[in-house]
C-alpha cells in the first residue's frame, strides 16, 4: 500500500511572505505525522524563500518517520544535506523565479552533477533520488546515475486542460511508473497530486509514496492539518 508524504514549504512561504515567526512549519509537520504522514518534505532552496536552515536543523531532530529533503545540485546544498542527514534526498531542478519546482531534473544536461551528488550523498549513507518528467530516456539516464528512486512529475496530468492532454499525459505517466522498477528504482510521484485527481493513480502498485504539498495545506487552511492529512491517506488507501 502506498503511503503519503506531506511538503511542508508552503507553511513557511506564509510566515516568510509577513517576516514574522508564524506559522511554523516544526508543529505543522509534527500534526500531518500524527494524522497519517510516512514522511515529511521540506526544499531548502538557495535563495531560501521559505524554508530556512533553522526549520531544516529543527525538523531532522523532531520528525520521527522520515525527513525528505529536496535540493538542487549545488556544493552549498550538498554540504548542508551531508550535515543535516536526512532520511532520503529528492534533487530538483531550481528556477528562482518559480516558487516550486514545475519542471524535473532534465538528465541528458545534468547528468553529470547529478550524478556525483548522488554519489556523495550514498557515499555519506543517504539515499538519493531525482525529481523527473515521465520520459523513459530520463529514467534509463536516472539509473545510469545510480538513483536509489525517482519522483515522476505528474504536473502535466495535474494541469492539463483537455481530456485528450490528461489522457496523452497519464499514458506517459504509467508507463514510466512501471518501467522504474524493471532498472530497480523505487517510484515516488508528486507535482499538483489533489483530492480529486489521486483518484486516477487507482491500481499502479509500483507507486510508493505519493508527495503532496499545495493541496494539503490549502485544506488546511479550512479544516486543520490533522483531518487534511487525514483525507489524503484516507484516499491513497483506497487506491
Amino acid at each position: 500500500m502506498p503511503g503519503l508524504a506531506v511538503c511542508i514549504d508552503q507553511v513557511a512561504l506564509v510566515r516568510e511572505s509577513r517576516q514574522q515567526f508564524y506559522p511554523d512549519p516544526v508543529p505543522a509537520a509534527a500534526s500531518a505525522e500524527m494524522a497519517g504522514a510516512e514522511a515529511i518534505i521540506v526544499h531548502l532552496r538557495q535563495d531560501r524563500l521559505h524554508i530556512q536552515d533553522r526549520d531544516v536543523r529543527i525538523l531532522r531532530k523532531v520528525v520521527q518517520t522520515q525527513l525528505i529533503l529536496r535540493m538542487a545540485t549545488t556544493s552549498e546544498m550538498l554540504g548542508s544535506a551531508l550535515e543535516i542527514k536526512p532520511d532520503r534526498v529528492i534533487l530538483v531542478l531550481e528556477k528562482r523565479e518559480e516558487l516550486s519546482e514545475t519542471g524535473g531534473l532534465d538528465l541528458m544536461v545534468h547528468k553529470e552533477a547529478v550524478a556525483d551528488t548522488i554519489g556523495n550523498l550514498q557515499n555519506s549513507g543517504i539515499p538519493a533520488g531525482i525529481f523527473i518528467d515521465p520520459v523513459p530516456e530520463q529514467i534509463k539516464l536516472a539509473h545510469h546515475c545510480k538513483a536509489n528512486f525517482i519522483e515522476v512529475n505528474t504536473g502535466s496530468f495535474c494541469t492539463a486542460t483537455t481530456r485528450n492532454k490528461r489522457s496523452q499525459a497519464f499514458n506517459l505517466i504509467v508507463d514510466t511508473v512501471k518501467l522504474a522498477p524493471r532498472l530497480r528504482q523505487g517510484v515516488y510521484v508528486g507535482g499538483g497530486i489533489d483530492y480529486q485527481n489521486v483518484k486516477a493513480f487507482k491500481g499502479l502498485k509500483e507507486i510508493i509514496t505519493f508527495n503532496v504539498g499545495h493541496s494539503i495545506i490549502a485544506r488546511a487552511i479550512m479544516l486543520g492539518m490533522e483531518r487534511a492529512v487525514r483525507d489524503m491517506v484516507g484516499l491513497i488507501n483506497g487506491l
